[in-house]
């Protein structure tokens, strides 16, 4: 049975605050909200205030509720301006996660099943949830993760997707090509450094690092949309490292934030 959404969307005189870009969604993210709210207060609370905290959906126990169009980028996965995870997810937020309980797991369900139902609707894969985690390194869903059932709930929503007669997996890396190489009509080839690169003293800088930086600000790592140069400073200090470990992590690459031979082959994968 399709799950019905209920629409209390922001207004477009709060765009630009909320979600000023538009936006194709290769990725969802599931959050869950530390709080006890139900699904309408949620995104009642989040399209009335003035924070340009933002997310698409709210899962309670009963319904689903939605406050920005999925065309929207919204601000929920803390990775900048010019993050994947702001740029490119959808959020989906479960309610009823500070106490837990019957409820909680109830709204979990609730989403499981909406989740597999959006991966359905867009020929997606399991591969394509994340959690908040993933992106900026924050505790969340921390509901999930203090239960250690991160793991648990992804094959959830795949069994959930295959009862759907949906696929199972996708490729992330052609859905990064497309997006990479289409807004163009010439495409951009990326010239990577080879060796480590890591987070010393004194500070690795120079060329290499400006390469290894806007390889990463294509793909939308590199989140200082606005910075002079958009914060290109061919320095690899904790910014740098730390979106190569966000790409990392997408990529199922070992996350320590160092630039190396399987980084940079990947990043070739995806840009040249």
């Amino acid at each position: 049975m399709t799950i019905t959404v209920k629409k209390n969307l922001v207004s477009e005189a709060k765009y630009a605050l909320k979600c000023p870009n538009a936006m194709t969604a290769e990725y969802i993210t599931i959050h869950n909200t530390a709080n006890d709210a139900s699904a309408a207060n949620e995104i009642s609370y989040m399209i009335g205030n003035t924070s340009s905290t933002s997310f698409h959906f709210a899962v309670d126990d009963k319904e689903v509720r939605q406050g920005i169009p999925t065309n929207r980028n919204a601000w929920h996965t803390g990775d900048g301006t010019n993050g994947t995870g702001n740029r490119k997810s959808i959020g989906v937020e479960i309610c009823y996660s500070k106490s837990g309980g019957a409820k909680y797991y109830a709204a979990e369900k609730l989403a499981i099943k909406f989740v597999a139902q959006l991966l359905k609707e867009r020929g997606w894969g399991v591969d394509r949830v994340c959690k908040h985690q993933d992106w900026n390194g924050k505790y969340c869903p921390h509901r999930i993760l203090s239960e250690g059932r991160w793991n648990e709930v992804k094959a959830a929503i795949e069994a959930e997707l295959k009862s759907l007669g949906g696929k199972t997996s996708s490729s992330k890396t052609k859905t990064a090509k497309k997006t990479t190489t289409s807004s163009s009509k010439k495409k951009t080839s990326y010239a990577l450094p080879s060796g480590i690169y890591k987070v010393k003293s004194p500070m690795m800088k120079g060329a290499s690092v400006t390469q290894i930086q806007k390889a990463l600000a294509a793909l939308y790592f590199y989140p200082d949309k606005g910075a002079k140069n958009n914060g290109i400073d061919s320095v690899y200090g904790p910014k740098t490292a730390n979106a190569v470990k966000r790409f990392q992590l997408m990529h199922g690459l070992s996350a320590d934030g160092i630039y190396g031979p399987k980084t940079k082959a990947k990043l070739a994968s995806l840009l040249n």
